[in-house]
C-alpha cells in the first residue's frame, strides 16, 4: 500500500511509542500496534482512475457530502458577487486524506487563512476554521475554488502547488491531517450532480459537468 510521504514520520513516532508501551505492558503494546496500523492506514495514498472527458469536475476529497448550498464566494477569491453552488465534503479519520484537483487549468490564487478548529462537519467551519484556498482558472472563461479546511483534530494543511502552476484534473495536490473538510465553489451557473449524504471518491466521483446538454438553470434539456 502506497503511503503519503508526510505520513512516515508519524508512523515512526507511533512505532516508537508502541515499543515503549510493550516495556510497560503487553496490553498497552498491542494497543500501540493497532494505533500504528491505523496511522499507516490513515496516510494511504491510493491510485485513482480520473474520468478524462473535458468539462467534468471531480471530487477533491474522499468523504460524505454534508452540504450543497448557493453561496456568494468570499471577496478575496475575486470570483464576483453572484451566488455559486458550494459543495462541502466531510472527511472522517478513516477516509483517504490526500486531496486531488477537481479540474485542470492554472492556479490563479493560493489563499491561506489561519483560524479555529470547529468540528469540520459544521457549516461554520467553512468560514471560521483554518483553511487553504486554490482559485483555478480553467482557461475557458470558467473558474472555481477548492478549499482545504482543518477540522476538530486536524492541525496541519499541506498544499503542494503554487500560483501560476499548470495542473491536471485528478492530480494530487495536498493533504489534511487528521479529520477535515473540503469545499468547492463550482463555476458560475453550473449545478451540482451530487446530493447531501452521498459518499465521494477523490479524483473519481463527478461533481458537475460543464459540457452537459442539460440546462443548468431549470433542469430541462437544450
Amino acid at each position: 500500500m502506497r503511503i503519503h510521504s508526510d505520513g512516515w514520520k508519524f508512523v515512526g513516532i507511533f512505532a516508537a511509542v508502541t515499543l515503549l508501551f510493550f516495556v510497560l505492558s503487553t496490553t498497552l503494546g498491542w494497543m500501540g500496534i493497532l494505533l500504528t496500523a491505523w496511522c499507516v492506514y490513515f496516510f494511504r495514498n491510493p491510485e485513482r482512475m480520473t474520468p478524462s472527458r473535458k468539462g467534468l469536475i471531480v471530487s477533491p476529497a474522499d468523504g460524505k457530502v454534508v452540504g450543497v448550498r448557493e453561496v456568494v464566494p468570499p471577496k478575496d477569491f475575486d470570483m464576483g458577487d453572484a451566488p455559486r453552488t458550494r459543495i462541502s465534503i466531510f472527511l472522517n479519520v478513516f477516509d483517504v486524506h490526500v486531496n486531488r484537483l477537481p479540474i485542470g487549468g492554472s492556479i490563479k490564487k493560493v489563499i491561506y487563512h489561519p483560524g479555529k478548529f470547529f468540528n469540520a462537519s459544521l457549516d461554520k467551519a467553512s468560514e471560521h476554521n483554518e483553511r487553504n484556498t486554490l482559485v483555478i482558472d480553467m482557461g475557458d472563461g470558467h473558474d472555481l475554488a477548492v478549499i482545504q479546511i482543518a477540522g476538530l483534530i486536524a492541525r496541519r494543511i499541506r498544499c503542494d502547488v503554487n500560483e501560476g502552476d499548470a495542473v491536471l484534473t485528478g492530480e494530487r495536490y495536498g493533504l489534511i491531517r487528521f479529520g477535515s473538510r473540503a469545499d468547492i465553489y463550482l463555476p458560475k451557473g453550473v449545478k451540482s450532480l451530487v446530493i447531501e449524504g452521498q459518499y465521494m471518491i477523490s479524483g473519481e466521483t463527478v461533481l458537475a459537468d460543464i459540457a452537459s446538454n442539460e440546462d443548468q438553470r431549470d433542469g430541462t434539456y437544450r
